[in-house]
């Protein structure tokens, strides 16, 4: 049976323009999920997502989270 990739975990996009989305992204060397995501969309745009308080786990007693809610913040363009 394969093991889930301790290093990295799913971002769930709770609301915005990606709304319902899913991205895989990778823990901070610390080992806490990521505090914002860029994420780039058409013409220079970003959206830019803050780490939520939406916590799921694989295992009960689990150190890492598989899934980590973000909620969207704004649109950043160059």
């Amino acid at each position: 049976m394969a093991t889930a990739s301790t290093d990295t975990y799913t971002a769930k996009l709770t609301d915005g323009p990606l709304e319902g989305k899913t991205i895989t992204t990778q823990f901070l060397d610390s080992g806490e999920p990521q505090p914002r995501l860029e994420i780039p969309a058409d013409s220079g745009k970003r959206y830019l997502y803050a780490r939520g308080s939406g916590l799921e786990f694989e295992a009960e007693g689990s150190e890492r989270p598989t899934a980590v809610d973000y909620r969207y913040l704004e649109a950043l363009f160059e």
